[in-house]
């Protein structure tokens, strides 16, 4: 057989195969070090080092990787501000504020002197060196998302820490480097600032305006992906044009998008697996393959290269120690400060070759740099898994004591209509916990009483489908009913016994008349024919553009047994979304509901206003606008915060919010289900209901027939 067709020059030149190594390298990776307990990150180093230039020379450095890896990059830090909500921020802001000058300084001026006094640089040279130091790039932070701690308390200090920092450095940078180059005018400062200022502005009032016009127009999940994708790659180009740098743009834009961003969602799913799958390990891959041990062949190198990461390594443990001393945090959480902080990659490989290029640094400090990025992502992977564990499983068993919500979480969609699907399956992702791993369940009720659509078993089958798709999109589990029964309303309380369902979530469509969808006689039939949380939703605009969440609660609800679960749905709901929630009702209730958000620990941006008067709700419909979610909390007419004042609901729903976004809850309360007659059956019929009308006649005529004889005794 002949093989002259297969080519064994080095390094590889077919891209079919060049990629085939790749994946096959981010595949086997992770497999193989979880047997060795070793971080995935340190794997994906190690072999770019391999196949590198300056391994086995398999693969060359070229463009591709270049290309690749910088993109990673600018994906990475994408996602590190995704994750990071302004909520977060704000309650950490101290924190990450302390942090990041701490971080920051401790390193800068431990770097300026060990570079002048014992690498012999100038004071220049030293300026530029120590920039190096005093940065870092958040290359752990795939760790703690795969160990579900981002919202922890020391991530989130990490995570602002990290741009304070960052941000800092590469502004001392331009600063030396224009004093290196014969010095930067005051022009050039007037228009950096000025820029910075546009380009902060022009992301802040832009971004979220655009994103909110396309995801209303345009519901297609890849358009969605490949728009989302172009506004980050813009704003890391913009800020490199204004004298910042990609990184800086792209977490901006993370931190301007993830209002629009549910961490539950389609969209969420797709960013994090095409980072994580592949642009973030093609750029670790990347670094590794830039690693060239054969430098370190004399004893002065060697020195160097040590020096130089001993003080990278020691001045950013100083800082999580001060850090950890000052804000009494615990052992892991500094652990977590210092392995997220540790770490070199990209941006110091940028500052050594910049200073290398100007002859400030000689090839002793390159190479000295190249073996600092591998050793400080070394260790910083290293110790970043160690105390993601820990603190995982601190989370986990504070979770569990201070669960108040013991029942199960089942919410059930009754999906029906094909135009209003998609925003009922995207609602019911951001209302449940995401920690809860129990299935939603999507119904559609065939109705036997109709003989006229031979083909609503293949519609339903479809419709089910579609929704399915959608929450497995997010990695959602599902489990699809269909039933068959005499009305819809029954088949849905047989449904709710059936599967012990906790909540039960109903659509309209929005064209569709408010006062006769939201109580006609099936909604009546469902309330009466079952005592959980009802949830009827009017929706007009997705989902995740929704920018608040108004909710008006009547006097005494606090006293039903459902409480407690739809301040939770709510709760869930304002986390995903990140929008603020304003609640409107009475004192008491008020109070119940925010001493209730304390102890579940929800950190959202809320707001209470007393309403204690029915007829002050009309000074709501100058409040909701059209991008706010209403939600009503009612009450069945045998419940404790039942009013007459909750009757009007119809007309007043139809007068005043027939074009708003909606929701009527109806919470769980305690008690027998009363018995239901559905009067779209004609077969049915009410026993006990007509048993007691029948005992109220005969007690009427009775008393009357005894009056009568009386007086004829008389």
């Amino acid at each position: 057989m002949d093989w002259s067709f297969i080519s064994l020059e080095l390094p590889l030149n077919n891209s079919a195969l060049i990629f085939f190594i790749v994946l096959t390298i981010i595949l086997f990776a992770p497999i193989i070090l979880d047997r060795l307990h070793i971080p995935h990150i340190i794997g994906l180093i190690f072999s770019g080092m391999l196949i590198g230039p300056y391994g086995f020379n398999l693969l060359e450095y070229d463009a591709s990787f270049e290309i690749f890896g910088n993109v990673g990059l600018l994906y990475l830090m994408f996602l590190v501000g995704l994750e990071m909500s302004i909520s977060d921020f704000k309650k950490n802001k101290k924190g990450g504020i302390c942090f990041g000058i701490i971080t920051f300084v401790v390193p800068l001026l431990a770097g300026l002197a060990v570079s002048h006094y014992g690498l012999g640089l100038n004071w220049v040279a030293s300026s530029l060196l120590s920039t190096m130091y005093a940065s870092h790039t958040l290359i752990s932070f795939p760790i703690v998302s795969r160990y579900g701690i981002v919202k922890s308390r020391s991530v989130s200090i990490a995570i602002a820490g990290t741009v304070i920092a960052v941000i800092a450095a590469l502004t001392m940078m331009a600063v030396v480097l224009g004093i290196a180059g014969g010095g930067a005018g005051a022009l050039y400062w007037i228009k950096f600032a000025l820029g910075v200022i546009a380009y902060g502005a022009l992301v802040i009032y832009f971004y979220p305006r655009i994103t909110r016009w396309f995801f209303k127009k345009y519901s297609d999940n890849v358009s969605q992906f490949i728009f989302i994708l172009a506004l980050v790659f813009a704003a890391a180009y913009l800020a490199e044009i204004v004298g910042l740098v990609g990184i800086i743009g792209a977490f901006f834009a993370g931190i301007v998008l993830t209002r629009y961003i549910p961490s539950v969602s389609p969209l969420m799913n797709r960013l994090e697996f095409v980072g994580n799958a592949l642009f973030i390990p093609y750029f670790l891959i990347g670094v590794g393959m830039m690693i060239n041990l054969r430098v370190f062949t004399s004893w002065h190198s060697i020195w160097v290269a040590l020096l130089m990461t001993a003080v990278a390594v020691f001045s950013k443990w100083l800082s999580a120690i001060i850090m950890q001393k000052s804000f009494k945090l615990s052992s892991a959480e500094g652990r977590i400060l210092f392995g997220l902080s540790s770490a070199k990659a990209a941006a110091t490989l940028a500052v050594v070759l910049i200073g290398y290029n100007m002859n400030l640094f000689d090839a002793y400090i390159l190479n000295g740099a190249i073996l600092m990025i591998l050793i400080s992502c070394t260790i910083s992977a290293l110790f970043t898994e160690g105390a993601a564990k820990e603190i995982a499983l601190t989370m986990l068993n504070e979770e569990d004591n201070t669960k108040t919500d013991k029942l199960p979480q089942k919410i059930l969609v009754s999906v029906s209509n094909p135009m209003t699907a998609d925003l009922l399956v995207n609602m019911a992702m951001v209302m449940k916990n995401p920690k809860v791993k129990l299935p939603l369940y999507f119904l559609n009720v065939i109705n036997e009483a109709r003989h006229d659509n031979p083909s609503a078993s293949k519609i339903s089958e479809n419709l089910l489908t579609h929704a399915s798709k959608i929450a497995a999109s997010a990695d959602i589990p599902v489990e699809t009913l269909t039933r068959y029964s005499m009305n819809v309303a029954s088949g849905i309380v047989h449904t709710i016994k059936e599967k012990n369902i906790s909540e039960l979530l109903l659509g309209i469509h929005h064209k569709a008349n408010i006062a006769d969808s939201f109580f006609g006689s099936t909604t009546e039939a469902i309330l009466k024919g079952t005592n959980k949380t009802v949830f009827i939703a009017k929706s007009i605009i997705p989902t995740n553009t929704l920018t608040r969440i108004i909710v008006y609660i009547p006097e005494k609800a606090e006293y039903e047994t459902g409480f407690g679960a739809w301040v939770s749905r709510i709760a869930n709901m304002a986390t995903q979304l990140g929008c603020k929630t304003i609640f409107y009702g009475h004192r008491d209730t008020l109070g119940q509901i925010k001493g209730r958000l304390i102890r579940e620990k929800r950190n959202i941006r809320v707001e209470y206003h007393i309403m204690d008067k029915w007829n002050d709700i009309l000074m709501l419909t100058g409040v909701v606008l059209e991008d706010d979610l209403f939600i009503i909390v009612s009450a069945r007419q045998s419940s404790v915060s039942y009013s007459p004042n909750l009757d009007k609901l119809p007309s007043f729903l139809s007068k005043y919010f027939a074009n708003n976004n909606i929701v009527i809850l109806y919470p769980e309360q305690f008690g027998e289900v009363g018995d239901v007659t559905y009067f779209s059956d004609p077969l049915a019929i009410s026993v006990h209901q007509n048993h007691a009308y029948l005992n109220r006649i005969k007690k009427y005529f009775t008393s009357l027939f005894k009056s009568s004889r009386a007086g004829e005794l008389q």
